[in-house]
């Protein structure tokens, strides 16, 4: 995998485990953030990705 592919991943991951009703295992989401940053992504790349994904304009 790489840093695009794992910023996506995490982006997707965030949005559909986390938040305050999440309802799934937290470790979900922080286990695919870790692993964009581990790549060198930024929390800033995985909010962006975020509000692409919200947006409907994943490429």
């Amino acid at each position: 995998m790489n840093k695009t592919e794992a910023i996506t991943e995490a982006a997707r991951e965030v949005l559909a485990h986390g938040g305050p009703a999440c309802l799934t295992d937290p470790h979900i989401a922080l286990r695919a953030m870790d692993d964009a940053m581990a790549l060198g992504a930024t929390e800033d790349d995985i909010k962006a990705e975020m509000r692409r994904q919200r947006e409907g304009t994943v490429q």
